[in-house]
This record gives C-alpha cells, sequence and structure tokens, in this order.
C-alpha cells in the first residue's frame, strides 16, 4: 500500500512515497505522542511486520500526518488507530527536528511535533497488531535505566528524545509526579 507523507523536495513541502522519502533519506513531517499516568509512559513495542525498526520499542505512537491534517488532529487519530485509545487530549509539547539510520539502507529525517498526554483513568487499550505487537507502562527513571542499558531494543528516535529532549517533552510534569 503507497502512503504519500508531506516531505520536502529541494526546499518545497511535497507529497511523497513514504517508502521513497525513507530511502532518499528526505526531511518529512511527523507526529510522536507520549501517553503518561503519573511517572509512567505508555510504550509499544512495534509490530515485526513494520518496514523498519521491526519488534523495537517506541514511545506511545508516531506516524506521518497526512498532506492538510493538523498535527494535533494526527496525534488524535494514530492514537484511535494503532492503540484504540480515545478520550484523551494531547498537547503540543515541542518541534525538533532529528536524523537517524533506520537500518535497510533506510533513514528517518523528521521534524517532529510531539504531543504528552495524561492518562487520568486507566485506559482500555487494543493495540492494532499489524502496527504494535505489545505495549506495557514503565516508570520513566527505570526506562532510561533501561535504554542505557539496553539500547539496542529501542528505536533510534526514542533514544534520541529521552537523550536530548527529555525536559522540553516531560517539562515538570513527572518530576512533580513523582514527588507524590
Amino acid at each position: 500500500m503507497s502512503h504519500m507523507i508531506p516531505a520536502w523536495v529541494n526546499g518545497e513541502l511535497t507529497p511523497v512515497d513514504k517508502l521513497a522519502a525513507h530511502e532518499r533519506g528526505l526531511k518529512h513531517k511527523a507526529v510522536s505522542v507520549f501517553v503518561v499516568k503519573g511517572v509512567e509512559i505508555l510504550m509499544q513495542r512495534r509490530a515485526m511486520g513494520k518496514y523498519h525498526t521491526p519488534g523495537l520499542w517506541a514511545n506511545t505512537c508516531c506516524t506521518h500526518p497526512m498532506w492538510d491534517e493538523q498535527p494535533s488532529a494526527c496525534a488524535v487519530r494514530r492514537m484511535k488507530e494503532e492503540l484504540g485509545l480515545t478520550g484523551l487530549y494531547p498537547e503540543f509539547r515541542h518541534h525538533l527536528e532529528y536524523r537517524a539510520d533506520v537500518g535497510n539502507g533506510l533513514v528517518e529525517h523528521e521534524a517532529v511535533d510531539v504531543f504528552l498526554a495524561h492518562a487520568h483513568r486507566p485506559l482500555r487499550i487494543a493495540a492494532n497488531p499489524d502496527e504494535v505487537m505489545e505495549t506495557r507502562w514503565v516508570d520513566y527513571h527505570d526506562l532510561l535505566a533501561e535504554v542505557s542499558r539496553h539500547p539496542e531494543r529501542f528505536t533510534p528516535w526514542l533514544k534520541i528524545y529521552l537523550h536530548n529532549y527529555a525536559d522540553v517533552i516531560f517539562g515538570p510534569d513527572l518530576i512533580i509526579a513523582g514527588r507524590r
């Protein structure tokens, strides 16, 4: 299934086939969501059928917006499509850019809007098996320790987010939650 994503070609935003964008390492738009409950983060393990980084752990969900889609609407749509999550209100946290080799000759070069959503009640998770093979809640500090001990278990972008942008993504929220 071909899927067009908004990517920059010669400095101009253009619809480009998703696989071609990754093969060519083109900078493209992306959306990433972290769902948190207190100091815990909802993590997903990517399905084995994914065309890159299969079987690796990532944040709650990450995707590419459709051509005219607002990032916040995209975040809500993908939480539902990947994990069956509804009724959450993701809050914009940061816009960042990264470039990372994701294996098989593919490169992620993303201009990402990162969102944080608070789960104030137990969530019913219904993971789409085409996207997600497993989910788990992980304490933020345990996650940092596991990523440093076993980096091979995690996607490149998750490591970049945690290493370079944790303060702006999680702000004071997790620190305050950890004191309760």
